[in-house]
C-alpha cells in the first residue's frame, strides 16, 4: 500500500485543523494532553491522529492504535470514523475499545497468567457493580461498613490483598473475593475486580506487559477527565515508564463523574507521569458567537484562566437567542413553553427532537406536568429517563443490543437505505472480529448483511406492525438472524442472563409502545428512535448529545437548589448541558416554584435578558 509523506498528509471529511490540533496531530514522539472544550471537536481530532499516523506508517504494520474511550458509543463512532477514512488493512490496526472492554479483553487473553491466589475460573461471569448486591453482602458477614465505601475499596486497592495497607479494608476485602468466586453457582466478577486482576496479571508478568508495550506504541485515551483512579493505575502499570506515546483528551470543565470515582486533577498527574506536552483546542465548531460568549461566563467561574473559545459555528436563527422566560404561574409556564416549541416547529425552524428540556431531576414528575399541555398542541413528549421494564430509555437506546438490531430492522423496512447499511455493515465487523484481527471475518459480515436484512424484509413486508407479537416477533428475528450468541459474546455485561434479558425486554417493550399509534414499520422505527419527538432528560444525561435549541425547565433556586457558586461538579453539569446548544438557550422561571438564582443571573448579567410572559 503507498504511504503518504507526513508534510504532505491532509485531513479528510473537513477542510482544514486548527493550528494547535496540527501541533498536537504531528507530536508523535511525546505524549500530548489535549485540552478540547466543549464542542472542540474532540472524536474528530483523534480520528484524524489515528489516520495521519497509519496513513503515513508512523504507526507501521503490524503496530497498532490503542483507543479507549469511556462509553461504548463513542468507541464505535471513532472507530466507524477510521474505516470511513483508511483502507481496510490500516483501520484494522486502530482498535478502539471501552475501557472496561479494554480489561476484560486482557484477562480473557492472558487468564492463565494471573497468580493463582486470585485466579478466576474461565466460565466467570459478569456481575453488575450494585449497592444493592454490595448491601446484600455487607449484611451477610455483617460488616459496618457503607456500600459506596466498599466499592471504592475494590476498585482501588491493588491487589494481592495481604498487601493492602489498610487493616479494615483488608478484613473486608478478602470476604468479598471469596464471596464473589464461590458464594453463588459461579465466579462472578465485577469489571472494578477485573481491573485489579488485569493490574496484578501486569505487575507480575513483566513479559505480557512488554508485548502490550510492543503491539501499542500509540495510545488514546478519550474523555479523560473522567478517569478514574483505579484505571488510572491501571494505565501506568501498563504503559508507565515506556516508549509509548499518549494521546489523552478531555476537559475538566466538563468533569461530573466525580461521584462516580473521576479522579482529581487527572490532567495534571497524567502531565507529569508521562512528561506530556500541553495544548488546548480554542475552537468551538457547535455553538455561534452569541452562544459561546454566555458559556464563556460560566466557564470563567469554573476556571478564571480559561481562554474564550473560537466561535466557528453560524448563527441561523433571528431574534433572542438566550433569555430567562419569567411567568405568572406554573400553569402559564407549562402552556407558554408547550406553544413556543409548537409554533417553532409549525413554522418549520425546528424539528421536535432537536428541542431538548432540561431539568435538574425528577424527569418523571415533569412529564406527568409538560405531557397534557404537549399534547394539546400536537407535539409528542419524550422522557428518556422514564424506564421501559427496568431499563431507562436514553440508556437503552445506548445499549449494544439496540445499535445492532436497529440499523437491520431499518434495512428490513426499506430497501434502500445507505447509513443503516454502514451501520449493519459495521456491526457485523464489530461482532465477527471485535480486536479488528480476523480479515476473513470481517469480510464474512459484509456478505451477511444483504442476507439479514431480505429475511427481515420478507418478514416484515408480509406482518404489518399492528400487533404485539408482529413487533416482538420482527424483534426476536432480528436478533436470532444476527446471532445472540455474537452479541452476548463481543458485550461483557450481558455474559449473565438477567443482564441480556433485562436489556433486550426493553427493547422489546419500547417497539410495541411505538407501534401503538399504528403506521409503516419505518414510522414505529421513528418513533422508537425518538425522531419527531421532544426529548426531555437530566442535565447530566445531555452530556454527549447536541441539540439545536436547548431550554432549562423551571430554573429556580428550588428545582436547582445544588446550583450554588461553590458546587463545583453542579456547576460543571450546568455548563454541560449550556454547551449543547447550537442556536439557542432558554431558561424558564416562574415565582411559584421558587425564587431567582441571583447570582447566575449577576454573572450572566446583559448577556442573559429576562422576558416577561403575561
Amino acid at each position: 500500500m503507498t504511504l503518504v509523506a507526513p508534510e504532505e498528509w491532509r485531513p479528510q471529511g473537513i477542510d482544514d485543523l486548527e493550528p494547535r490540533a496540527w501541533e498536537a496531530l504531528r507530536e508523535v514522539e511525546r505524549s500530548v494532553c489535549v485540552t478540547a472544550g466543549a464542542g472542540a471537536g474532540k472524536t474528530e481530532f483523534l480520528a484524524q491522529k489515528g489516520s495521519y499516523l497509519l496513513e503515513t506508517g508512523l504507526c507501521p504494520a503490524p503496530k497498532r492504535i490503542l483507543a479507549i474511550s469511556f462509553k461504548r458509543d463513542a468507541a464505535r463512532n471513532l472507530s466507524d470514523r477510521i474505516v470511513a477514512r483508511c483502507a481496510p488493512d490500516q483501520a484494522r490496526r486502530f482498535v478502539s475499545m471501552t475501557f472496561d472492554g479494554f480489561t476484560k479483553h486482557m484477562l480473557d487473553q492472558f487468564r492463565e497468567a494471573v497468580p493463582e491466589d486470585f485466579r478466576p475460573p474461565a466460565n466467570y461471569a459478569i456481575a453488575m457493580d450494585t449497592r444493592d448486591e454490595r448491601n446484600d453482602f455487607i449484611r451477610r458477614h455483617s460488616f459496618g461498613v457503607a456500600a459506596d465505601r466498599l466499592g471504592r475499596a475494590v476498585a482501588e486497592c491493588p491487589l494481592p490483598i495481604v498487601e493492602v495497607e489498610n487493616e479494615r479494608a483488608r478484613e473486608i476485602l478478602g470476604p468479598y473475593w471469596r464471596d464473589q468466586y464461590e458464594h453463588f453457582d459461579r465466579a462472578y466478577l465485577t469489571f472494578a475486580m477485573i481491573n485489579r486482576l488485569v493490574d496484578y496479571m501486569l505487575r507480575t508478568n513483566p513479559g505480557i506487559r512488554q508485548a502490550l508495550i510492543s503491539t501499542y506504541p500509540y495510545v488514546f485515551l478519550d474523555e479523560f477527565q473522567d478517569t478514574t483512579t483505579a484505571q488510572y493505575d491501571l494505565v501506568r502499570t501498563a504503559f508507565g515508564r515506556s516508549d509509548s506515546v499518549f494521546t489523552a483528551v478531555g476537559d475538566d470543565k466538563q468533569k461530573i463523574m466525580g461521584w462516580a470515582g473521576a479522579m482529581d486533577a487527572a490532567f495534571v498527574r497524567f502531565t507529569a507521569d508521562f512528561r506530556a506536552r500541553c495544548t488546548a483546542l480554542q475552537s468551538n465548531w457547535r455553538s455561534h458567537e452569541d452562544l459561546v460568549a454566555i458559556q464563556h461566563a460560566v466557564a470563567t467561574r469554573i476556571d478564571p484562566a480559561v481562554e474564550h473559545a473560537i466561535a466557528r459555528g453560524r448563527r441561523t436563527v433571528d431574534g433572542t437567542i438566550a433569555a430567562i422566560w419569567e411567568f405568572p404561574t406554573r400553569e402559564d409556564e407549562v402552556e407558554g413553553l408547550a406553544e413556543w416549541i409548537a409554533g417553532k416547529v409549525e413554522g418549520g425552524s425546528v424539528e421536535p427532537h432537536d428541542v431538548a428540556i432540561l431539568v435538574r431531576m425528577l424527569a418523571n414528575n415533569v412529564e406527568d406536568e409538560l405531557a397534557p399541555a404537549f399534547t394539546r398542541h400536537g407535539l409528542i413528549l419524550r422522557n428518556v429517563a422514564r424506564n421501559v421494564g427496568t431499563i431507562a430509555i436514553q440508556d437503552l437506546l445506548a445499549e449494544e443490543l439496540t445499535q445492532s438490531l436497529l440499523p437491520f430492522l431499518r434495512l428490513g423496512a426499506a430497501r434502500r437505505n445507505a447509513d443503516a447499511w454502514a451501520a449493519a455493515r459495521s456491526v457485523l465487523q464489530w461482532l465477527e472480529s471485535p480486536d479488528g484481527e480476523d480479515e476473513i471475518a470481517q469480510e464474512r459480515a459484509i456478505a451477511r448483511v444483504e442476507e439479514i436484512s431480505k429475511r427481515l424484509r420478507v418478514r416484515m413486508g408480509r406482518q404489518a406492525p399492528d400487533a404485539a407479537a408482529n413487533v416482538r416477533g420482527v424483534g426476536r428475528l432480528a436478533l436470532r438472524e444476527i446471532g445472540e450468541p455474537l452479541i452476548r459474546r463481543a458485550t461483557p455485561s450481558y455474559q449473565r442472563d438477567a443482564d441480556f434479558e433485562r436489556v433486550l425486554e426493553g427493547f422489546l417493550l419500547l417497539l410495541e409502545e411505538s407501534a401503538e399509534l399504528g403506521g409503516t414499520w419505518n414510522e414505529v422505527l421513528d418513533r422508537f428512535e425518538g425522531i419527531g419527538q421532544v426529548p426531555l432528560m437530566t442535565v447530566h444525561k445531555s452530556k454527549g448529545l447536541e441539540f439545536h435549541t436547548v431550554i432549562f425547565f423551571g430554573l429556580d433556586s428550588r428545582s436547582w437548589r445544588s446550583l450554588q457558586p461553590g458546587a463545583e461538579e453542579e456547576l460543571k453539569a450546568f455548563f454541560v448541558a449550556l454547551t449543547r446548544a447550537k442556536q439557542r438557550a432558554f431558561f424558564t422561571y416562574c415565582r411559584g416554584r421558587g425564587q431567582p438564582i441571583e447570582w447566575l443571573e449577576e454573572l450572566l448579567g446583559d448577556l442573559l435578558p429576562r422576558v416577561f410572559f403575561v
